[in-house]
């Protein structure tokens, strides 16, 4: 072989050689797009190497989502059971209702009854009645009283209040669970220190007249001395003035 005839195929060895690099080059460009993406997106945010850290990851981070979206139904699932349990607790959510009252009556049983002094009123005291469930219960408008002598034999005179007439509306009080109904009676309205009637020491209750048996009454003291004359009762009310201007009202013999 001559030296220009080896030259010559040396030189079309080399041409082969740089065609088939110049190939792979375009291919490279052109088959994998998704690797400038990469580049382009990390170069408007991050750079390269954080830009393709951001990107290799991308369905683990929606694995992620989607587990913290899994964790937040649980949670909200575990409120809602709890909100139910509570809403359970409290009496279904009877325990501010009054339509559930009008229809489940107090008892004795579910209720707590005290008598006290009004501050700066002697001649009054107010019946509190404590509802102790869980539910709201009904009280009849007022309670029964009566004023008698704990001495006499059997009761001796006894005394019933005038009471506000008129009445109509809801068939009964409702007081929601854990609440206070309020009636107040005043003794003597007059403030007349004579014409009273003798011997009155003892204040008889029973909170629920309409569904409670009078073996349910509840005796309170008033200890001696007190003066007893046209005494006055007025409606349960959620608040002692309430009562108080509703006993005013009485005018009507219970």
């Amino acid at each position: 072989m001559s030296v220009k005839t080896a030259l010559s195929s040396a030189v079309v060895l080399l041409a082969g050689t740089v065609a088939l690099t110049a190939c792979g080059g375009s291919a490279d460009a052109a088959g994998t797009p998704a690797t400038g993406g990469q580049k382009t997106h990390a170069a408007a945010s991050t750079p390269a190497a954080a830009g393709a850290t951001h990107s290799a990851p991308a369905r683990t981070a929606s694995k992620a989502s989607a587990t913290v979206a899994a964790h937040s139904d649980a949670t909200s699932t575990s409120t809602s059971h709890g909100a139910a349990s509570a809403h359970r607790r409290s009496g279904g959510g009877h325990a501010t209702s009054d339509s559930w009252a009008w229809t489940h009556p107090c008892t004795s049983r579910g209720i707590s009854v005290h008598v006290v002094h009004r501050s700066g009123a002697a001649s009054q005291r107010v019946i509190e009645v404590r509802n102790l469930g869980s539910d709201s219960c009904g009280l009849s408008y007022f309670p029964l009283v009566s004023i008698d002598n704990s001495h006499a034999a059997n009761g001796g005179t006894v005394v019933k209040p005038l009471i506000p007439g008129g009445l109509g509306g809801a068939p009964a009080y409702p007081v929601y669970a854990g609440r206070t109904a309020y009636a107040v009676i005043d003794l003597d309205p007059s403030g007349a220190t004579t014409g009273t009637v003798p011997g009155m020491d003892e204040l008889n209750v029973l909170a629920n007249g309409d569904h409670m048996s009078n073996a349910e009454t509840l005796n309170f003291s008033l200890g001696s001395g007190a003066h007893v004359k046209k005494p006055k009762l007025g409606l349960y009310r959620s608040t002692v003035a309430d009562a108080v201007t509703s006993m005013r009202s009485a005018d009507t013999q219970s």
